[in-house]
This record gives C-alpha cells, structure tokens and sequence, in this order.
C-alpha cells in the first residue's frame, strides 16, 4: 500500500516529447515541482480496505476488441437478455438491488416473525422481558439465524456501496478534476470508505458508550463473562460490521481488482479479521471485539481522507497527514498493544477463568493462547503499514527540506492512457529525458528514484 506512486510529468502528448528531446533543456533550467503544501508525491498505498465491484474495470487491464459482423448479428439476436446482461455489468448495483427488491417483496406477503425472511431482515433470538425490571431494553440471544442475518445485509452493503459509487462519486471524481479512470476508481473506492468509516465510527463509540468497555476499558471486556445478550443496538452494530467485512472479503476472493504489492498482507489481514469477528461473538468476547472494531474504524477513517485528499492534490494533505498518523498509531498501537496487554493481566483475574462448555464459559488458557495469536497478527501487519506510513512521511519530509522550492508552479496528473504513450514514446526513441523544461533529477520529487 505504500509502494511508490510516482505523479506523472506534465507532457500528455507523444509530440511534446519530441519536441522536448530535439531541444533538450540545459542543466540550469528550473525544475518545476510540486508545493510544499500539496500532495505528498506519491499514493498512500496503506490500509486493509479492499476493491468494488464498480471499480473491477478501472483497476484490471483490460484490451479493446473489434467487434467483427458475425459477433455483431449474434448480439443483435439476443436482443432484450443482451441488452440487460450489459446494462447489469455497467450497473454492477442492478443484481443486488434486485436480491433485496425480491427479499422485500416476499418478506411482505407475510410480514411477521413466522415468515422465515424475517430473520434475514431483522435481528433474531430476542428475549422475553425482564419481570423485575420491565422497562429495560430489550435483550437479544445468539444463534445460527444471525448468519442469514449477515448475509441479507451484506447484499445490502454491496448495493449501496456501488449504487453510491457509480452514481454519486465518480461524477464528484470528474468534478474534482480527476480524469484518469484508475485514479477515479481510487477515489471513488476511498471516497466510499471514509462515508462509511465516518459513520460507523461514531456509531461505534456510542454504543461502546453504552457498555461497560467504555472509554476502551480492558476490565469492562472481562467482568460479568460471558457476555451472551446484547442489546439490540450493540447487536445490530456487530453483525453490520461483520456484514460489511464479508463484503470486502468476496470482493477480494473474486480477484475483481489487480494484486497489489502488498496483496499477501491484505488478504492475511481479512482472515483475521473474520477469524476475531466469528470466535469472537461465537465465544462471547464480544465487548473486546468492539474494542477492536471502534479502532480500526476510526482511523480507517483518516486514512481513506488522506488518500481523498491526496487524489485532489489538497494543499491541506501535509497537516492532514500527520494528523492521519497520530490516529493511526494511538488507535491501531497503542490501544490495541492495551488489548493485548490485558491478556496477561486482566484475562485470568477478572471474573471466571475456566472451560465450561455446558455454562458457556470459554475465558480459558485455550482462548488466552488463540485470541493472543490473532490479535499479535492484526498488530503485525498494522505495523507492517506503519512502516510504509512513515517512509511516506520521510520522503515528504525530506523533499521539502532537500530541496529550494520556492516556483509556485504545480505539476499536474495526467491520464493513464497518456502516460503509457509517452512511457512508450521513449522506450521506442531510446531516450530518458525529461519533458516541458522538467530535468530528469525532478523526477526524484514526484516519487521515483
């Protein structure tokens, strides 16, 4: 996710590149580089959210074929089914919206808890009433329903992530002046995920507020074990998440989006994921993994800003960035190095600390070892993106110090396609130079070495 990025040279035409190498320019020209308050020079290839559906296309190569007559006359004679197979590849939303649409209608023929539906919709195992204290809420079991439950809404969230993609965002991407489709893709992708993460991140911290974990208390995550009813909001929040984490994971078992470097790294980090989510409410140490869910949520957050802000060349990137930074290692280190702490703490001194299948108490030296091992993974590769963090901050850092830039002349991107031209161009001419007065040592500045 950090890997190089470098932003593209200014000429966009295979004939500007001529014409600079016929007149190549002299050692003391002046170099034209990026301000010192705009983009950091370079993607920041770092985090664990995943592709879209609605991006698949922008992010895979994908060569342009003739149509010969034959093929032509075939997809004539499809007719209407050709027409609507194309229109639900353009609009990769139609199949979902039409899942849930389907769901809706059946689920209102018989709109109560005997129509088997019910359960995909809504939450299930919901508890009679307290006697004692009737005005209490309402308190929710757990039990295999709450799969179908995960299931329904991870339809949902695959409409509404490309409903609001294809939609709302890639008209705001050309809006914001971005006009090469790969980084469309990617802003639209960060976009999305910064309005969901700004969301769910509040939402988390208010129900968390509503516990006894608040504010990340590591005894509150062990007292009254085990933890087998919930609310329905703290329900309803958990299982969301899981909803929307089985999303990111189809996705990326689809292979809808070309591997990135760290491809490995991302896909170690969705089993994970999934692995704490499931043992987690399976074995009731639900109140830990809100812990961990609010963390990476809210700097989840930050980071999906930063690449925004990145992408649109803000000149509020720099601070932003560093404040991206703070969040990231307050939230994902050293609160979750807390987490991991009290597992030799507070794990085997507060409240019950033993095996009992038939009472469902699982705080044991066998959940200790595993959630241990989980969460000292997740960790590993939070610092494994930390590292790239910081080398992205360094070379940012170090160009703006290095070099004098005092032109208030700014670079610009420039399209894919023009870029391959021009990569093309010179590979073909056997030359390496730069391009519109840009020396080849500027090159250093957008990124690369």
């Amino acid at each position: 996710m950090a890997d190089s990025e470098p932003f593209p040279l200014l000429s966009t035409s295979v004939d500007q590149l001529h014409s600079a190498i016929d007149h190549a320019p002299s050692s003391s020209s002046r170099t034209t580089r990026r301000r010192k308050s705009s983009a950091l020079g370079q993607d920041i290839r770092a985090g664990d959210t995943g592709p879209a559906l609605a991006t698949a296309r922008d992010n895979t190569s994908v060569i342009p074929t003739v149509p010969t007559k034959r093929s032509s006359k075939r997809r004539r004679a499809r007719g209407g089914f050709a027409r609507i197979r194309q229109a639900m590849t353009k609009h990769t939303y139609l199949v979902p919206a039409l899942i849930i649409a389907l769901t809706l209608a059946l689920y209102v023929v018989q709109p109560n808890d005997s129509n088997p539906l019910h359960r995909f919709i809504f939450l299930s195992y919901r508890l009679p009433s307290d006697p004692v204290n009737p005005d209490a809420p309402a308190q929710y079991g757990k039990g295999l329903w709450d799969i179908a439950f995960v299931s329904f809404w991870t339809v949902v969230l695959t409409f509404t992530r490309e409903f609001i993609m294809q939609e709302l965002l890639r008209p705001l991407a050309r809006a914001a002046g971005i006009r090469s489709r790969g980084k469309q893709a990617r802003f639209m992708e960060q976009m999305y995920t910064a309005i969901y993460f700004g969301c769910l991140g509040p939402a988390g911290l208010y129900v968390m507020s509503k516990t006894p974990v608040w504010y990340y208390s590591t005894r509150g995550m062990y007292e009254d074990f085990p933890h087998m009813t919930h609310e329905a909001g703290f329900k309803f929040y958990y299982l969301f998440q899981a909803a929307y984490w089985a999303q990111q994971a189809i996705v990326l078992l689809l292979g809808m989006e070309k591997p990135r470097k760290d491809f490995k790294e991302l896909v170690g980090h969705h089993i994970v994921s999934l692995s704490l989510i499931a043992l987690s409410y399976r074995f009731h140490f639900t109140y830990m993994g809100l812990a961990v869910y609010s963390t990476h949520d809210i700097s989840d957050f930050f980071l999906a800003t930063s690449k925004v802000l990145n992408y649109i060349d803000s000149p509020i990137v720099g601070p932003y960035f560093f404040l991206f930074m703070c969040v990231w290692i307050y939230l994902r280190h050293f609160i979750n190095l807390k987490i991991i702490l009290s597992l030799f703490t507070e794990y085997t001194t507060v409240g019950p600390f033993e095996l009992n299948w038939a009472t469902q108490q699982y705080k044991c030296t066998l959940s200790q070892y595993i959630t241990l091992g989980l969460l000292s993974s997740l960790q590993a590769l939070n610092l494994f993106w930390l590292f790239y963090i910081f080398r992205i901050a360094y070379r940012f850092l170090r160009y703006d110090i290095a070099e004098d830039d005092r032109s208030d002349a700014e670079v610009t991107d420039v399209d894919d396609e023009a870029e391959k031209k021009k990569a093309l161009s010179e590979k073909t001419n056997g030359h390496a130079t730069g391009v519109n007065g840009i020396a080849p040592q500027a090159r250093l500045v957008n990124g690369r070495a």
